[in-house]
């Protein structure tokens, strides 16, 4: 398949061993799918940062947080109730637990490519009982001079969206969950639409129906509602299982660009891209035959979770767009593309 991407040569830019565990006691196994803006004259990550206890030959332990903190739940590693088949999630006993706890964590950098995690500047952890398997996967959109950060929450209860808001990076405000389960990659707009809020998001449906990409309206950026179902997987094709948003969309002269992360039956993630209507973006006008990029590097087809590119964040300065990206769900890389060159792959309908 075909791929437009230039890469960084200095990919990967950041690695598990680039940072420091949050406590004692744990070590971290993945940096994933960062959110990406500017601030204070410098390009910011916020890392999707996946922690586990150091472990221990023969068992198999995780952590999950509780009111007082995070608990660490071990089981032997041949439990006959315990099914390790997905290095991501385990069913012990009927129910379900992630294998790591995600926070997320900033990282800034003057160049765009070596990146140091600043102090002063705090963690981002799941709170309260909708959190409890952590945060994951944050969109960042800047409206009005406030940031939008859009997270997938995880929990027994889920998978939903979850948003704070800041100004300063410093003080959040908390506004709980927006979209419940099953939902996830929700990217706000950066600028209203005919004084409404527009967001991409991805509910899922174990039956009816798949995993496709919708549109939302909202009057305040809050509360969320006139969903209707824009983008659809395509049978036979590289996205063929699962559609998601990237970051939020792209304004250009021939509408709002989205990039977009799709997987086929055999979770290979590759990036394409859609355009919509600068009017109206519930009109879908165009759309990626093929993927802009797809898994080729070696730490894009080896990692924690091999044969992914996933992206949900974003730099745009006129042509040149730099993607921020997670490789094999271990890695943190970049790559630049032009603009023109992902619209003249657009296939209008």
């Amino acid at each position: 398949m075909p791929d437009i991407a230039r890469r960084f040569p200095e990919n990967p830019i950041l690695c598990p061993k680039d940072l420091s565990a949050s406590r004692a006691g744990l070590e971290i196994v993945c940096l994933l799918n960062p959110g990406v803006f500017t601030f204070g004259g410098k390009t910011w990550l916020l890392i999707r940062v996946a922690e586990r206890p150091e472990q221990t030959r023969g068992i198999i332990s995780f952590p999950v947080l509780k009111d007082n903190g995070i608990e660490i739940i071990a089981i032997a590693e041949n439990h006959p109730d315990l099914d390790t088949g997905d290095p991501r999630v385990i069913n012990y006993k009927g129910a379900d637990y992630l294998t790591t706890l995600s926070h997320l964590r900033l990282v800034c950098s003057d160049d765009g490519i070596k990146f140091y995690q600043p102090a002063g500047y705090p963690l981002l952890q799941g709170e309260g009982e909708d959190e409890t398997f952590g945060i994951e996967d944050c969109r960042v959109s800047l409206i009005d001079k406030t940031y939008y950060l859009t997270f997938t929450s995880v929990s027994a209860h889920g998978v939903g969206v979850g948003l704070r808001t800041t100004k300063d990076w410093k003080i959040f405000e908390k506004h709980g969950m927006i979209i419940p389960p099953h939902n996830k990659d929700c990217a706000i707009f950066e600028e209203c639409i005919n004084g409404k809020f527009y967001a991409l998001h991805r509910p899922s449906s174990v039956a009816l129906g798949g995993n496709y990409i919708w549109l939302a309206e909202s009057p305040d950026g809050i509360h969320w509602g006139k969903h209707k179902c824009i983008v659809k997987t395509r049978p036979n094709y590289w996205d063929s299982a699962r559609v998601g948003a990237g970051a939020a969309p792209i304004k250009t002269a021939a509408g709002w660009l989205e990039i977009y992360h799709g997987a086929n039956g055999k979770h290979q993630y590759c990036l394409g891209a859609f355009l919509m209507d600068l009017n109206d973006p519930s009109k879908v006008l165009a759309r990626t035959e093929e993927p802009i990029m797809v898994p080729k590097e070696d730490y894009e087809l080896h990692g924690f979770f091999g044969e992914v590119v996933f992206t949900n964040g974003h730099i745009a300065n006129g042509d040149e767009l730099i993607i921020y990206y997670g490789a094999a769900d271990e890695f943190v890389c970049g790559a630049k593309f032009s603009v023109k060159e992902i619209l003249s792959t657009l296939m209008y309908f």
